[in-house]
């Protein structure tokens, strides 16, 4: 059953075995950063390509993949795309370059397709005058952090090796006290050495309307750091149940949402769980459109398609193999995952942590013991949430 009516579209296409479109565009406006944190698997990892590179999408890129974007927009009459401002850094573009960027997608779009526009950002750059520019250009405000103390950031350093904490904690403080309408949330991967409870409350010390849990990216043949057992889904099953006793909504965390939506049989869209098509593409700050980043994880050139916004549409880029294989839903998956029975929920798990060298990413997740355990966790506790209570003395409902 699906309630969204955009996820409706997109189960019917992919029902119809027609591409479905991007409703996501990734765009690098600025291509390096002003941190070094030690586990980055985008300039520490195997592929280096973006050093060849310019830093900054310079303006001719910029007005042609906003104009890409409309076209796509237009031939596919999406009533809404996400327009995700990334790097590197892409403060270092400037917030007014960021303003400028959004406002000609917004004039180019066909009447009645709302942008939704987000920028990524680390927060060491953020001012009040930053956050002004980008609250009137209508730019919400994502921070991506490992923490809400010091002590959890120690990883992510500048390139003098001085810690980061002190500036992104005074500007995730300068969102959620005098922007809040702006703050789009906290994205935080997953570090199974921390105290998972202890992290979430540090988290939610930041007062984030949405937490992003993600899984550190490794595959088979370069495996996450520290796994063994099952730790990864012990730490995610530690913070659920403290999510989900709070007896409110002191935050939404998208995986736990997104987790018991498809358990209930209803649609989610997110790359860590489900089988719902792929939708998401990326534009480097050279012009090419790649696939998303997370494939960097896996071998150089891993995301590349060979195309570019100057030569190129969207269009195209729907027909590569990588994203026709990202979209073929069950049949993309190995056998081992087309006979669990948690397939319709887990979906095989990120695309990325599939990837075996010499086999490619038709293996189950490098995490599927991890999300095994997850997922048949909630499952027991949305089970035990809908077993009715003991009838009351007077015959009523406890």
């Amino acid at each position: 059953m699906t309630t969204d009516p955009a996820a409706a579209v997109t189960e019917r296409a992919a029902d119809s075995g027609r591409p479905t479109p991007f409703r996501q565009f990734i765009v690098k406006v600025h291509g390096r950063c002003n941190l070094a944190c030690t586990y980055c698997y985008l300039y520490e990892g195997p592929d280096s390509g973006w050093r060849d590179r310019p830093a900054a999408a310079p303006a001719a890129v910029l007005d042609r993949t906003a104009t890409r974007i409309a076209e796509h927009a237009t031939r596919h009459a999406l009533r809404d795309v996400a327009l995700v401002l990334h790097g590197g850094e892409p403060l270092l573009a400037g917030a007014d370059t960021l303003a400028a960027f959004v406002a000609r997608v917004r004039e180019r779009v066909p009447a009645g397709c709302q942008v939704h526009a987000t920028v990524q950002t680390n927060a060491t750059l953020l001012t009040a005058e930053r956050l002004a520019v980008l609250a009137d250009g209508g730019i919400r405000v994502g921070i991506s952090l490992d923490g809400g103390t010091a002590a959890h950031n120690r990883r992510r350093v500048d390139h003098a090796g001085r810690p980061s904490w002190p500036a992104a904690a005074r500007g995730a403080g300068l969102v959620a006290e005098r922007f809040p309408a702006s703050y789009a949330g906290v994205l935080t991967v997953v570090d199974p050495t921390l105290d998972p409870v202890e992290t979430y409350e540090s988290l939610l010390a930041l007062r984030p309307p949405v937490l992003d849990l993600l899984l550190p990216h490794g595959n088979w043949s370069v495996s996450p750091p520290g796994l063994s057992g099952v730790r990864y889904g012990d730490w995610l099953c530690a913070v659920f149940d403290r999510w989900w006793a709070a007896g409110r909504r002191e935050t939404r965390v998208r995986l736990f949402e997104e987790c018991l939506a498809l358990l209930l049989g209803l649609s989610a869209a997110t790359e860590a769980l489900g089988l719902a098509p792929f939708g998401a593409v990326v534009v480097e700050t050279d012009g090419s459109i790649e696939q998303v980043d997370s494939l960097k994880s896996a071998y150089p050139g891993a995301a590349r398609t060979g195309l570019d916004v100057f030569g190129n549409t969207f269009d195209e880029a729907l027909r590569h193999p990588g994203v026709a294989a990202r979209q073929a839903g069950a049949e993309s998956l190995a056998e081992q995952c087309r006979a669990c029975p948690l397939l319709r929920v887990c979906g095989g798990g990120h695309y990325a942590h599939r990837y075996r060298a010499g086999y490619g990413f038709h293996n189950p997740s490098v995490y599927c013991a991890d999300l095994q355990r997850f997922i048949r966790h909630v499952a027991a506790r949305l089970a035990a949430a809908a077993v009715p209570g003991p009838p009351s003395p007077r015959g009523g409902a406890a």
